[in-house]
């Protein structure tokens, strides 16, 4: 049985004559970068998140760093964010010469703790980043009253949440990405919508916002030759947008096949005393772009007998980013956030994505049951 993590080409074996057809017209047209499929692709995203701007560009890191040139953080400002998280968070911060300061996370659901954050501002903070890490939202209606409370910026790491939905007090529902400043994402090829590439996007209900974000991932350009503000290029190819765009009509599907995945491995493995599964909350979805378990020891050993019996399981993240070499300048010690560092000696992600068969879900299930009998 040949288990993947993520099977993109199941997925794409499903939908092939949309996406061939597709990527056939932008041959065609020859219009390989910026062009009517960008476009498109912007604006059906735009109805599907019910928000004012999507702007694209070349990956989620790129949208990080976009967002953060926008808001014109001076140099030197701190912002807060989660030291369990992959690097490209805290890399921007560090290459916009801006100060992280990190907040320990919360050992059920992976996202940062609003009363954490709360511990961290000084009068330097300019800005919070919240990371929705593995398809649920932070709890973003703390972290905005603690925003406005103190005159921050919130910008969300929606990289892995793309389809969730966050419910608020008052019944209101809103999507992952649109309940910020700015939210950037990802379409990297394993993510719950994702490229045949590399790709981003940014999103923004403010309208000056969104015109600086899009010149700015276009060199800082006004019109043609002429740059109003210093930029980047950082451009979503138009054979990215036609594939995406295509993706897109299934992302609900997607999602959901996700969710059933996810409510299998839940009724199997809860009476598993060493395995803990996912946490859910009131006030968000799951998309399940990883569907992670924590482990009561013997982590590694399971991870590499589930491998013996061709079942890949992934480590996400196994060193907490305080404790990397490339931040030891900010001086953060082991000890500083023991929530993020436990979990970094407990998390096991297991194979999730949208083409499962019960037959490799019960393969998986029974391989774990075998470990720890």
């Amino acid at each position: 049985m040949n288990i993947q993590m993520v099977d993109l080409y199941k997925q794409y074996l499903k939908i092939k004559g949309e996406i061939d057809l597709e990527i056939q017209k932008v041959i065609e047209s020859s219009v390989f970068v910026k062009g009517g499929k960008v476009v498109e692709l912007e604006e059906n995203l735009k109805k599907y998140l019910n928000i004012g701007h999507v702007i694209t560009c070349g990956n989620g890191t790129d949208a990080l760093q976009l967002a953060l040139m926008a808001l014109d953080i001076p140099e030197g400002s701190e912002v807060i964010t989660t030291p369990f998280t992959f690097v490209s968070t805290l890399e921007v911060l560090a290459l916009m010469k801006l100060k992280p300061v990190l907040a320990d996370v919360d050992p059920d659901t992976f996202n940062i703790v609003p009363e954490k954050i709360l511990e961290c501002i000084t009068p330097n903070t300019k800005a919070i980043v919240p990371v929705h890490l593995f398809g649920q939202c932070a709890d973003m209606e703390s972290i905005n009253e603690i925003a406005q409370k103190h005159n921050l910026f919130v910008i969300e790491d929606a990289c892995q949440a793309l389809g969730t939905d966050y419910y608020f007090k008052n019944g209101t529902i809103a999507k992952a990405g649109t309940i910020s400043d700015i939210a950037c994402n990802s379409f990297f090829p394993t993510k719950n919508l994702g490229a045949f590439g590399d790709g981003g996007a940014l999103f923004t209900n403010n309208d000056e916002l969104a015109g600086k974000l899009r010149s700015m991932a276009n060199h800082g350009m006004s019109k043609k030759y002429y740059y109003n503000r210093i930029g980047i290029n950082s451009r979503l190819d138009a054979m990215q947008a036609a594939i995406l765009d295509v993706k897109l009509k299934y992302l609900d599907q997607y999602v959901l096949d996700r969710k059933l995945a996810a409510e299998y491995y839940d009724r199997e493995l809860d009476g598993i005393q060493e395995i803990t599964i996912p946490a859910r909350v009131s006030y968000s979805s799951h998309s399940f772009h990883q569907y992670t378990v924590k482990v009561s020891g013997r982590r590694d050993e399971l991870k590499k007998f589930l491998q013996s019996k061709g079942i890949p399981g992934m480590v996400y993240y196994p060193l907490s980013l305080h404790l990397q070499e490339a931040y030891q300048y900010l001086g953060y010690r082991a000890g500083d956030f023991p929530v993020a560092e436990k979990l970094s000696e407990q998390v096991l992600s297991l194979p999730m994505h949208t083409e499962l068969t019960e037959e490799e879900l019960t393969h998986i299930v029974a391989s774990i049951r075998e470990f720890f009998n």
